[in-house]
């Protein structure tokens, strides 16, 4: 992932998010394997091939509504919020194709790669970046089923005062934008619901990072038979360790359905251009 920059969003009311409100976030650039017990198969939503995840995440999905019920589901509309300003997030759940609609700018992702359309001050980080950052931090765990994922066994870890089951998730070459991006899921021994996330930004690089950020998950709703997060929680990080709060992201007006969007949604508007930053 990448270092974070802060990026404060502004009202927004859009159309393709018919049922939702808007949102809004404060992220910044700098927040931004293999397992030997590999067990359950599982049908890959992009592929006819099963694919194979350890029993131990099996139960995490499990714990979240179930792999079946995530992969019925073909588009996520969701709101950030962060004082009085607001963004709308909308993602196709098959194609990944998405649009990030703000008051002065939005980005989108189509077929034809990810644009940028500025209305007034336009967005001052990298939209290649932002796009899809914050889905895939919501939609945690399920996206560690995405096809590329690699994952690895490690021992049992103490995060602020208790024990957690974990797993390190890294992709193969070429997954992804930031394909040496790695993360760690650390895994409720009770419930198995996901509790902390590790995560490092290795945005256009071609090395790992061993500069692991925090999110913690500790608010979820039911929204459609998938237990979702409705706020993640940043947190300051010292010797590898999460110490405490920094900011929290709450999500609104969720909504998660099988309707499928048409790719006009995600088309490119005249008047806005494609980047690779």
């Amino acid at each position: 992932m990448k270092n974070f920059i802060a990026i404060i969003f502004l009202i927004l009311v859009i159309a393709s998010c018919k049922n939702d409100k808007n949102m809004d976030a404060q992220v910044s650039e700098n927040d931004s394997i293999n397992n030997l017990e590999m067990s359950a198969e599982v049908e890959s939503a992009e592929s006819s091939e099963p694919k194979t995840y350890p029993a131990a995440l099996q139960n995490v999905f499990a714990a979240h509504g179930g792999l079946d019920t995530w992969k019925k589901m073909n588009n996520l509309c969701f709101h950030i919020k962060s004082g009085n300003e607001e963004e709308v997030h909308t993602i196709s759940l098959k194609n990944r194709h998405d649009k990030i609609e703000h008051k002065d700018w939005t980005i989108g992702n189509d077929n034809n790669g990810i644009w940028l359309l500025k209305n007034k001050v336009g967005y001052e980080g990298k939209p290649t970046f932002y796009n899809n950052l914050m889905f895939y931090f919501y939609a945690m765990p399920f996206v560690l089923a995405d096809e590329g994922t690699i994952y690895t066994k490690l021992p049992q870890t103490e995060l602020d005062g208790r024990m957690y089951n974990a797993y390190k998730i890294g992709f193969e070459n070429g997954v992804g934008v930031s394909p040496k991006d790695e993360y760690i899921i650390y895994i409720n021994t009770e419930s198995n619901q996901t509790e902390w996330l590790a995560y490092t930004v290795t945005y256009k690089k071609t090395e790992t990072s061993s500069d692991f950020h925090f999110i913690k998950y500790d608010k979820w709703e039911e929204i459609n038979g998938l237990l979702l997060p409705e706020k993640i929680t940043f947190w300051n990080v010292e010797d590898g360790k999460p110490t405490d709060e920094r900011n929290d992201i709450r999500f609104t007006d969720v909504t998660i359905t099988e309707t499928i969007l048409e790719d006009s949604v995600f088309a490119k508007p005249a008047e806005a251009k494609y980047v690779t930053e």
